[in-house]
């Protein structure tokens, strides 16, 4: 079968004005048919697609066997969140890229079994499983209880270190809690992965600012031999035009933190302000972008544009939530660039943007963008949301000695063991890299692991 066997869905429009799971996930015999696909290639180039090395070809020949449990525990011996993971990675550009089966026809569609294998241990093993970990007495502080800092937490504890992870919210999970929306990684499932490296003995300290409630040279005098920075970049990036000021004016952050950590979405149980209007404008073209603008939607907008300055091709966001958003009934305004927003009373009353051609290709491998002479149109809107991207917050490095950064903020580290200019502090994730995905933050996490463990051993 040269296709792949399709993910079931929520009926676009039904799924538009709710925040129940969009995809439905795999029956039985929908993920046997999809197994069966696999080459099972000697060479098996879908693992070193993975940032965290999964033995792909493995846990599918599993599923093929009706070995459900079986494939999970082949997934969690790299992965210690599959349920997420099969969700929110862009496995289009990772695995699902490097898969023989795609040189004719489709890919094996190696996100959607992990995510099946994952529910079904979910939803069949009742009994806790116990691990046997030799404790070594070495207490390793984890700054961020995010997809770096926990599979860093998860790998250390397994060695026998005293891990403590540090948190600045009063919730665990970091993007996968406040950034990713209901409907495409329910809460409840993420609180359950995590649950599962904390019941290996983690120790948790949530409210914990590093920088202003303790730093990173006082973990030290603490008695911690080694600190893993994985605080993510929760900074939000701003146009720096006119009337960004107005009320009305979010920064992708803060509106889906409301809605998704705050659950502004489960309204009138949860009464957390949040407004939309009727007409919303979500500038960017990423995935956080996609994740505003069918929030937005789903929160009662009747009509929301995707402002991004380039074209179709050009978008970042991945296929599957362009797809998702077109057929929810996002209106895709492409090579248009907002220039001002205009405010009455104080509030957004409309964003005065310009239609925009594309020239040659720029330092990003993407074609430039460029002004149309005398394009300048009013869109009306009462909402605008920025997402045009995030950066790391500088308090951690304005407060630790010795750690340098980029001019844009990213931690500066080793890449092959995630070491940064101080010694016995090591970073991953959004910290390091900017915003990115949750499974290369989780990648760096497994590597940092490695290298605290090699450098105290």
């Amino acid at each position: 079968m040269l296709t792949k066997i399709p993910m079931p869905e929520q009926p676009a429009k039904e799924r538009a004005r709710n925040f129940k799971e969009v995809t439905l996930g795999y029956t039985e015999q929908n993920a046997v048919d999809e197994a069966k696909r696999c080459l099972n290639c000697k060479t098996k180039p879908c693992v070193n697609g993975c940032p965290v090395n999964v033995p792909i070809p493995e846990f599918i020949q599993k599923i093929e066997q009706h070995d459900f449990l079986g494939a999970y525990h082949v997934i969690k011996q790299e992965n210690s969140f599959p349920a997420m993971c099969g969700r929110v990675c862009p496995q289009e550009t990772q695995c699902e890229q490097k898969c023989v089966r795609a040189i004719k026809g489709e890919s094996v569609a190696i996100g959607r079994l992990e995510r099946f294998v994952a529910d079904f241990y979910m939803e069949n093993q009742k009994e806790a499983e116990s691990v046997d970990i030799q404790k070594n007495g070495v207490k390793v502080a984890v700054i961020g209880a995010g997809p770096a800092g926990l599979s860093c937490a998860g790998d250390l504890i397994k060695l026998g270190y005293d891990v403590t992870i540090f948190e600045a919210l009063h919730v665990l999970g970091g993007v996968l809690m406040y950034g990713i929306p209901e409907f495409r990684l329910p809460k409840g499932l993420v609180e359950k992965e995590i649950e599962s490296i904390i019941k290996l003995g983690v120790k948790i300290e949530k409210n914990v600012i590093i920088g202003r409630s303790v730093t990173i040279d006082e973990l030290f005098s603490d008695g911690y031999k080694a600190v893993f920075i994985g605080s993510g970049a929760g900074l939000p990036n701003f146009m720096g035009i006119e009337g960004e000021n107005l009320n009305g004016v979010y920064s992708a952050n803060e509106f889906l933190t409301r809605s998704n950590l705050m659950k502004a979405y489960d309204f009138p149980n949860n009464v957390t302000p949040i407004r939309t209007g009727n007409k919303v404008a979500v500038i960017g073209g990423g995935n956080v972008a996609m994740d505003a603008a069918r929030t937005a939607l789903r929160l009662g907008a009747e009509e929301v544009f995707i402002v991004y300055r380039r074209g179709e091709e050009e978008l970042p966001a991945r296929l599957e939530e362009i797809h998702h958003a077109k057929e929810e009934g996002i209106i895709f305004k492409l090579l248009t660039n907002p220039k001002k927003i205009v405010g009455e009373n104080g509030w957004v009353k409309a964003m005065e943007c310009v239609e925009m051609t594309l020239g040659e290709p720029d330092k990003s491998g993407r074609r430039r963008p460029i002004e149309k002479e005398n394009s300048t149109f009013a869109l009306e809107v009462e909402t605008v949301i920025v997402a045009i991207g995030q950066t790391p917050n500088p308090l951690i490095k304005k407060t630790t000695s010795g750690i340098e950064t980029h001019t844009w903020g990213g931690i500066i580290v080793e890449e092959e063991t995630m070491q940064t200019t101080q010694d016995y502090v090591y970073a991953g994730g959004d910290a390091v890299t900017g915003a990115a995905t949750v499974i290369l933050a989780m990648g760096a996490g497994k590597t940092a692991a490695a290298s605290i463990h090699k450098q105290l051993s």
